[in-house]
This record gives C-alpha cells, sequence and structure tokens, in this order.
C-alpha cells in the first residue's frame, strides 16, 4: 500500500473514528454524572431561611401585587426591630452553600427567559423555583436563582411550564434588569417536569 492511500485511509476512517470515541466518552461520562437532587431551600444558609419565614408583623396587610408588594418598597421601609431588619437582608442575600460549588445536581423549577436567538429561541435564562418570580412579583433571593446559558437555544411553550435541570451548578453572580443569581449551572440536560 503506498503512502497517499495510508494518509486517506487515515484521513477518512481512523479520524472520524477517533472522533466518534472521543464524542461518546464525553457521552458517557455526562450520562454517567451522578446527580444530587436538591431542593431550593439547600441552596441557601439556615440563618436566611430562618429569617425570610420570620415575616415582620406588617407584611400581614400588604396586599399582593399591590405598590407595597416589592422588594423596593419594604427596603423603602426603615427598619426598626431586627426581625424586619433581617428580612430586609435575607430577600436579597447573595449568600451561598459553598459545598454546591462544581457539585453535578438535579433540581426542579421555573425559566424565566432573558436573551434569545434569531429564531425566538432562549438562549439565557434565569432557573427560579416558583412560577411568576422576576415577573410578576418580586424576584427570589439571589440565592433561589440560578443563571444558564444554552448555545442551541430551546423553544419555551409557556412560561408556567416546569422542568428538572441537570448539570454542574457553580458560584457566581449575574445580575440584569429582571434580577440576580448567586448561582450559574453549566447546563448537561432539561426536560419537563414530571
Amino acid at each position: 500500500m503506498n503512502t497517499k492511500k495510508v494518509c486517506r485511509l487515515q484521513h477518512f476512517i481512523i479520524v472520524p473514528l477517533a472522533m466518534l470515541w472521543f464524542a461518546s466518552v464525553n457521552l458517557v461520562a455526562a450520562e454517567s454524572k451522578n446527580y444530587q437532587e436538591v431542593e431550593w431551600i439547600q441552596l441557601m444558609p439556615r440563618d436566611d431561611l430562618d429569617a425570610l419565614l420570620n415575616l415582620p408583623e406588617y407584611l400581614a396587610n400588604v396586599v399582593d401585587g399591590s405598590e407595597q408588594d416589592s422588594v423596593d418598597a419594604l427596603s423603602a421601609i426603615e427598619a426598626q426591630d431586627d426581625t424586619t431588619r433581617r428580612f430586609q437582608q435575607a430577600l436579597t442575600s447573595q449568600r451561598v452553600i459553598q459545598d454546591f460549588d462544581k457539585k453535578a445536581v438535579k433540581i426542579p423549577g421555573f425559566v424565566v427567559p432573558l436573551r434569545s436567538d434569531e429564531n425566538q429561541r432562549v438562549t439565557e435564562f434565569f432557573i427560579v423555583p416558583y412560577f411568576g418570580a422576576c415577573l410578576h412579583m418580586p424576584p427570589p433571593p439571589p440565592n433561589q436563582m440560578i443563571y444558564g446559558k444554552v448555545e442551541t437555544g430551546f423553544e419555551l411553550a409557556q412560561l408556567t411550564e416546569p422542568f428538572w435541570f441537570k448539570g454542574v451548578i457553580h458560584i457566581e453572580t449575574t445580575s440584569n434588569t429582571t434580577g440576580t443569581s448567586a448561582y450559574g449551572m453549566s447546563l448537561d440536560k432539561m426536560y419537563p417536569y414530571e
């Protein structure tokens, strides 16, 4: 066999086979990740959760959707007691759980679109724990929001559609006019919540 034929054989058979092998190794690695299923409250320090569960008394009189039902309105109120002060801090807390940095997780959530491609497919988004977050009500605390980005966008039929998200979570602050997230995720897979 002459040298030119060997080079063509390598180029047309061996190189593509090697590429397929590397792609299958990466696919197997992604599929074999052991994703820890997490609940949203695990992503915040316990004292932030306690502060959010210990509502200041005056909030009982605030009507959902009113002008007073916003982080800005709450921040404008002078905190005269420790409960209100701590509650206000927890609403904007960027404190995170370091143990989750670079951990493969599976978490349920909703998509808040931030950017789309020319075909109106979502490419950047926040993952949030409940429907309507950042859109119809004050955003969740940053430690309850995860920033996601995908090169190949996806169609989002309805904002009310919940998903499972699998990927590697990392500590990263992302802010825009919609909200601020204290976590980011390198997504491996997302699929409808069932």
